[in-house]
């Protein structure tokens, strides 16, 4: 047994060969005379450092306890599977491996467990894919990873094939000499604490292997540190992936990745190993060795598939280009056009209103081809061009992203309360849409503990119109190039921004409320000379409650002398005006540039008389005027310092088009609006 508590002497040494901490050893001897010392834990290194083993002001397990499933009543085992990154991230990093080279993984693992790990005295449950058998460990083979076992009395087995006798495990044993992986062994409970270690390094030891290491690893550069390289980027996915904040997409593909690179890693070994053992220069030698070069290329371009992945940046910008770059299917090769109905069940009443409403060819004027699909999102992916979805009263539950890259119409059949859309999957975003002419209309789309945004419209033109959008992070986002035409919907819950928009981008918003966000509608920054200027018509909508602004511009903050021209032709070009009953309503720059899409509802819209007063439509429009005026102006002296004094009208003449009209701005916590200067 190994001597309890640290000695002083080791203690004074500080960290050890490779950078790692020195460890305390843990025996039942020592418990009593820890407790009273009040001594530091294993992983702790002072009051404000993370410990995997808890407290240990008193004795007794810090552990909690699994039972395990079956009909063996197998006694209760250790519960290790829980810990939290930050504890296997201390562990590895500053007990385990240290700055070790990737050949030296075992070797290091092997020194931290003849710190830790009791070299008997200990039951575990041995498990495999095939049985469960309880044992005793009676000796630890440290360098090999493996611990001396025998078969625990009473003899306690499950097994999914009945031929697993007492018999049969000894002579399986044997056939191993009674060494076992210590990755294969779960330790029993035990509740005095003693054990609370051993538990410990076994799971330090089976996760390691089941989740960081690859069998290549070993062969990869040594020069650099495995931790930096390896092991923090595998363990950071690896959490990423269980909170669902990597895309389902992504996550099935890198698990995709790994099974075939391991596949051909083992071919790779088994060519590799019959060239070695052959002496002639045979013919067939030389076809191996062919054959290896080209199974070496594909891993090592595999390899790089997968280190994209893991690593944390890179694997967004991965993400990022493959699920939103997504391409056109096109018209159907046949050429017609489907509808797709989606009811997971529907009374009779229902189906007779949906085919006199919508599928009769008295109503749609034409014969219609239908398709029946159960799950919104499968319905989607049928889609071709000019396809529609229909979907009828129900609560559906998707994982997986609805990624529309044709024109297609979604459409509830009822009230959106009605037809819920609830997605799963941190990692996901919920609707990214390509599409050049998208209509989604009468849904509700629901998002819990997400990561990206409720939907991302990143190219051509998409329509949202009676819809109910409960978000989770980001609302809606129009990126450069993109339109969204957004009318009698109601969006709330952003932690962060509404409605997010971008330069160069077209967003028309009519009759909606935006509430309950952190910030209503932020206008991303546009001064920069690579940047178009945004189109943004906001017509007669309720914004309010929201944390911060109900309109937030962000922009850098500007020069004076380009600061002051901007404001004396902002003076000059944009005074907003009030209309005839006292309600602010202004207008941008060019009105007849005003989108077609939306030219008859606001003539009507100025035509009618609104009595309510607006607050925060001039300050808005004035503030996004002088913006707009600031740019034309930087734009101006760039040119005048080259010696360009022509330039091109369309250049010259970019403004940003603003119609602010009738908006209701209540409640917001910072004002109806604001400029966030960087």
């Amino acid at each position: 047994m190994a001597e309890p508590g640290l000695p002083e002497s080791a203690a004074a040494a500080g960290p050890q060969r490779g950078g790692r901490a020195a460890l305390p050893a843990v025996s039942s001897a020592g418990l009593q005379e820890r407790a009273e010392e009040a001594k530091p834990d294993l992983f702790q290194e002072g009051d404000d450092s993370c410990s995997d083993y808890g407290s240990r002001d008193k004795p007794g397990t810090a552990l909690g306890r699994t039972v395990p499933d079956g009909n063996v009543l197998f006694p209760d085992i250790f519960h290790t599977d829980h810990l939290l990154f930050y504890e296997r991230f201390k562990a590895y990093q500053d007990y385990i491996l240290a700055d070790c080279k990737a050949s030296e993984v075992k070797e290091f693992t092997a020194e931290y467990l003849e710190k830790v790990l009791e070299p008997s005295g200990w039951q575990a449950v041995w498990r495999t894919n095939v049985f469960e058998v309880l044992v005793e460990v009676v000796d630890v083979e440290y360098s090999a990873l493996k611990a001396v076992v025998q078969l625990s009395d009473p003899f306690l087995c499950e097994s999914r094939d009945s031929t697993f006798t007492l018999e049969c495990m000894q002579e399986l044993l044997e056939l191993k000499e009674r060494q076992i992986p210590l990755q294969e062994l779960w330790v029993v409970y035990d509740e005095s604490g003693e054990f609370d270690q051993t538990a410990l390094a076994v799971e330090h030891v089976r996760f390691f292997y089941q989740c960081i290491w690859r069998t290549w690893d070993e062969e990869e550069e040594d020069e650099f540190d495995y931790f930096v390289r390896c092991v923090e980027p595998r363990l950071r996915l690896h959490y990423d992936i269980l909170e669902h904040r990597v895309p389902s997409g992504l996550v099935a593909d890198y698990q995709t990745l790994l099974s075939q690179c391991e596949e051909l890693y083992r071919k790779f070994l088994n060519v590799r190993n019959s060239i070695s053992s052959s002496d002639s220069d045979s013919e067939v030698e030389n076809v191996s060795m062919v054959e290896g070069l080209k199974l070496y290329e594909k891993i090592e371009h595999l390899k790089q598939k997968l280190k994209l992945i893991e690593n944390p940046l890179l694997r967004y910008v991965f993400g990022y280009q493959k699920y939103s770059g997504l391409q056109a299917k096109g018209l159907r090769p046949t050429g017609t056009k489907i509808t797709h109905v989606v009811s997971s069940t529907m009374m009779a009443s229902l189906l007779q209103s949906l085919i006199r409403d919508k599928l009769c060819p008295e109503s749609c004027g034409e014969e219609l081809e239908i398709q029946f699909h159960s799950d919104p999102l499968a319905a989607v992916n049928a889609c071709y061009e000019g396809d529609t979805v229909i979907i009828c009263p129900g609560h559906y539950v998707v994982d997986g992203v609805f990624c529309i890259a044709d024109s297609v119409e979604l459409e509830g059949y009822g009230l959106p309360d009605d037809i819920v859309i609830e997605k799963r999957g941190k990692g996901d975003n919920f609707v990214d849409c390509t599409g050049a002419n998208i209509r989604i209309s009468s849904l509700k789309l629901v998002q819990h503990d997400a990561v990206e945004g409720i939907l991302n419209v990143h190219h051509g033109k998409t329509t949202l119109e009676n819809c109910v959008l409960q978000c989770e992070t980001t609302g809606i986002t129009i990126r450069t190039s993109a339109e969204l035409l957004m009318k009698n919907s109601d969006l709330y819950g952003a932690k962060g921004a509404g409605v997010e928009i971008y330069p160069g981008s077209t967003c028309t918003l009519l009759d909606n409320g935006i509430h309950h966000c952190k910030e209503g509608i932020l206008i991303k920054n546009f001064l920069d000379e690579h940047y178009d200027i945004p189109k943004i018509t906001m017509v007669n909508n309720m914004i309010h409650n929201n944390e911060g602004y109900g309109v937030v511009l962000v922009r850098p903050a500007m020069p004076s002398d380009v600061k002051d021209a901007s404001a004396e032709k902002t003076k000059g070009n944009t005074q907003p005006t009030q209309s005839g009953d006292g309600t602010a309503c202004a207008e941008g720059f060019r009105q007849e540039e005003l989108p077609e899409c939306v030219t008859d509802e606001l003539e009507l819209y100025e035509r009618a008389e609104i009595c309510e007063q607006t607050e925060g439509n001039d300050e808005i429009a004035n503030e996004l005027g002088a913006t707009s005026a600031k740019k034309s102006q930087m734009h101006k002296k760039r040119l005048s310092e080259l010696g360009i004094t022509e330039a091109d009208d369309n250049l010259m003449s970019q403004e940003m088009f603003v119609s602010i009209v009738g908006n209701q701005f209540k409640w917001n916590g910072k004002g109806s609006f604001g400029t966030f200067l960087f």
